[in-house]
């Protein structure tokens, strides 16, 4: 793999702003320090976690290729989805 120059390096990354208070930007420089990782990490971090905790609009995609069926199995999603014969 070629190597890139500096400058052409491109990321997914999106900046943004926060505002905390004091306090809390301390205890949060001091937290991540202690990992060894940026306040920025940190953030992405937390940020991930919090993000992960909600529940999904589709939780059903979380089992999406995990089972094996039978080409006709679809026939009865609604059934099984949404407890009703059609839609």
């Amino acid at each position: 793999m070629p190597l890139l120059s500096p400058l052409l390096y491109v990321d997914n990354m999106i900046r943004t702003q926060i505002s905390v208070d004091e306090s809390l930007y301390r205890r949060a420089k001091e937290f991540a320090r202690r990992r060894r990782i940026s306040l920025a990490e940190l953030c992405r971090r937390s940020l991930e976690e919090a993000v992960a905790r909600e529940p999904d609009d589709k939780p059903w995609m979380s089992f999406a290729g995990i089972f094996e069926g039978r080409p006709n199995d679809s026939t009865t999603v609604d059934e099984v989805v949404y407890d009703r014969e059609k839609p």
